[in-house]
């Protein structure tokens, strides 16, 4: 029988005298369990996490539940307010001066709705992916700068008035993309994306045909199968603008 080997001996002798971690396991059982305890007192029996909380997809669909349900009361809040400008206008003549100092402006900056012909541009993602290509899934999508591209041609095209997904778009809007969703006026809007602009058709299109931005999106459209569609239309009718008008801006920090 072989003696035992010097490292061998030199273990077992660590061992028997005891190593640290052998101090520090029951201080770290002692710590985990009134841990565990506050939780519990915490919890009072019940979850700390809920599983439906803590699916982020069902936290943004609860989220744009409650903005639908914050959009539908600020929709009567401000049906009440028109209603009590106008009969405050009827009995008073200097609101009513004032109301015929603001009316001229509220076409233009997008608070009436409005009506003519136009035109109509749709974007979509695409539906697969090209039969035996290897594609970037980014290259699918509706970007935010190939929607900024289409908007803009239609405005230096001539566009009188424009909405996106049914928004109303004023000077403050602005077209931003979070994944392959929009963002705009505070809503949040799936794909296809709907263009409607009132204005010129023909000056509209050229804009459009002669645009980089959308020449390249439409290149891509007949490669990986994105939308999209132009049409004329002889009546285009958009909503007036119902959101908020108030400007954030940067403010100096006083020192």
């Amino acid at each position: 029988m072989r003696s035992a080997s010097p490292q061998r001996l030199s273990a077992l002798l660590r061992v028997r005298r005891g190593s640290p971690w052998q101090m520090l396991v029951p201080v770290v059982c002692l710590i985990a369990g009134i841990g565990f305890g506050a939780s519990h007192h915490d919890a009072r029996g019940t979850e700390l996490r809920s599983p439906v909380t803590a699916n982020l997809r069902d936290l943004v669909r609860a989220a744009e539940a409650r903005v639908k349900d914050a959009d539908r009361a600020v929709a009567q809040l401000q049906a009440q307010v028109t209603a009590a400008t106008r009969d405050a206008g009827q009995a008073d003549s200097a609101v009513a001066g004032a109301q015929a100092k603001v009316s001229p402006v509220l076409a233009p900056g997008g608070l009436t709705a409005v009506r003519g012909p136009g035109i109509v541009v749709v974007l979509n993602d695409a539906a697969s992916v090209p039969p035996g290509a290897e594609v970037d899934p980014n290259q699918l999508v509706v970007h935010q700068a190939d929607l900024q591209a289409v908007v803009n041609s239609l405005w230096a095209g001539g566009a009188e008035a424009m909405t996106i997904a049914g928004q109303r778009v004023i000077a403050t809007s602005a077209v931003r993309c979070v994944g392959n969703t929009l963002l705009l006026n505070g809503e949040v809007y799936s794909p296809p994306f709907r263009v409607a602009a009132i204005g010129p058709y023909q000056r509209m299109q050229s804009v459009l045909d002669k645009s980089p931005g959308v020449a390249l999106f439409k290149e891509a459209a007949s490669y990986y199968g994105l939308g999209y569609t132009v049409e004329s239309q002889d009546r285009v009718d958009l909503p007036a603008y119902r959101g908020p008008i108030r400007l954030i801006y940067a403010k100096a920090v006083p020192k």
